[in-house]
């Protein structure tokens, strides 16, 4: 009885996916026919190499249409498209849907909500990307909120996604400010319905995933009040799939699996036509794309599943264990990396060993002539009608190649924070000017006020400076 009121409930929350519409997800009738049904977020662009760009370049397809020539089976896939990873474990109970990518706690979830169902029960079988610090989630309030750091949110409204990966950085980052619980109001908000109470008024702040936090930024509709990297927990998207499809037909999982490798190249290669392909295909600013996908970007790109990305699952399961999300779930049978070390042959345990974003920014700063090589100063601009970007060894020679760039139009610039690393825009940073940090690295960037008071409380003499003043202090 409780398996079929599991299965009814699974089957109504379906209705409210009509519009999104659902292939088979099974084999047809002789084995001609295979059809695949796949779901992801477009807008969540850290699973775009599994997502948005994997279906803009047609990659699966093709590497299914070569199995198909050799074996005369046809191959159909049906993409479907969501906002958040929970309607796609719904789809993946119903046996809607048989490959989906969605972040960590939604992953956690989706293997705990299926395990009980032999023909729905799902394995991580690869990562899409991942953030090490935890950057990827961000606390967000209006531009004009008074709100200076964490703490001013006490008796405050916000909103947020229960049991995502936003959600639970919130949880995390509100004890280590020394606040309990009940002492701020959570609302539950799919991230579109959060964006638009935000600057209406209807709360006071939001806690959003990757792209939500730099898309509402880049439009100045909202700062970040908290940079999800304090926390310095590591946040990932991944990919499960039915285990059931995977047994009938393997080859579509180390096809799905290939192509996803194609494209994460793809990305670091091309990463300004990347960027734009998505921007196409979701309606995101592309400038808002390269903050996350682009070189050094706050998404490394890799579909391995490295040991410190398991070990930070692990310690999610408490988390959400005591939100009632999930009753429990064993790694050991939910992860499975078999297919994707067949995908990788031989080059798989150097790559998942290895933490370094393979996405980096190089080449020669123009104006000081200095080798662009560290990830923790490396920024770049990004000027309109050009094919490439152009490489700044820290912050302080961005804002003098901003000044001497004889009037091109800029698209977008972006800085390092200087204690995290995070990645962010350059015109939307918080600047401090040190003195004492020497003229060719005084002025730097940090993505909130509160990271920036805490340098200068560290550092005598900095201050707080505008963009327009650092520019002329540049």
């Amino acid at each position: 009885m409780r398996t079929i009121l599991l299965r009814l409930f699974a089957l109504i929350g379906l209705a409210g996916l009509a519009a999104v519409g659902c292939g088979t997800g099974t084999a047809a009738s002789g084995g001609k026919t295979v059809r695949v049904t796949v779901g992801y977020q477009s807008k969540t662009i850290s699973t775009v190499n599994a997502g948005t760009l994997l279906r803009a370049l047609g990659l699966f397809e093709q590497r299914l249409a070569e199995i198909g020539r050799r074996t005369g089976t046809r191959y159909q896939v049906t993409w479907q498209d969501y906002e958040a990873g929970a309607p796609i474990t719904t789809q993946m109970l119903a046996g809607k849907v048989d490959i989906g990518s969605m972040g960590d706690y939604p992953l956690l979830v989706n293997g705990s909500k299926t395990r009980e169902f032999a023909d729905a029960r799902t394995e991580l079988v690869a990562i899409t990307g991942y953030n090490l610090r935890g950057a990827l989630n961000m606390v967000l309030v209006p531009p004009s909120s008074p709100a200076r750091r964490l703490g001013d949110l006490a008796g405050k409204k916000i909103s947020t996604s229960f049991s995502s990966t936003a959600h639970g950085m919130l949880v995390r980052a509100l004890a280590q400010a020394g606040l309990a619980p009940g002492s701020v109001q959570l609302v539950h908000h799919p991230p579109s319905v959060g964006a638009s109470a935000l600057q209406s008024g209807g709360v006071d702040a939001l806690s959003q995933f990757a792209a939500w936090p730099g898309l509402l930024v880049h439009r100045g509709q909202a700062r970040v009040l908290y940079d999800g990297a304090d926390v310095n927990q590591p946040s990932l998207l991944g990919i499960v799939v039915r285990k059931a499809y995977t047994q009938e037909h393997p080859e579509v999982t180390e096809a799905f699996l290939a192509a996803v490798i194609d494209a994460t190249r793809y990305l670091h290669e091309h990463p300004l036509q990347a960027a734009q392909t998505v921007a196409q295909a979701t309606g995101l600013p592309p400038e808002v794309v390269y903050l996350y996908n682009g070189p050094n970007g706050l998404v490394t790109f890799d579909p391995t599943i490295k040991p410190v990305l398991r070990e930070a699952l692990e310690r999610d399961i408490p988390f959400l264990k005591s939100l009632g999300a999930l009753q429990d779930l064993d790694l050991d049978q939910f992860v499975n990396d078999s297919y994707l070390r067949k995908a990788y042959g031989a080059a798989y345990d150097t790559e998942v060993r290895s933490t370094v974003n393979p996405a980096r920014i190089t080449g020669t700063d123009p104006l000081s002539h200095r080798p662009v090589d560290d990830p923790a100063t490396a920024s770049e601009a990004w000027f309109d009608g050009e094919g490439a970007t152009v490489p700044a060894a820290n912050p302080t020679w961005l804002l003098r190649l901003l000044k001497a760039s004889g009037g091109k139009k800029l698209r977008a610039a972006y800085v390092p924070d200087a204690a995290t690393g995070t990645r962010w825009f350059a015109d939307k940073a918080v600047w401090v000017d040190d003195p004492a940090a020497g003229p060719d690295a005084h002025l730097l960037p940090f993505t909130t006020l509160a990271g920036a008071q805490r340098y200068i409380d560290a550092h005598p003499g900095a201050r707080v400076v505008d963009y327009a003043t650092a520019l002329k202090a540049a």
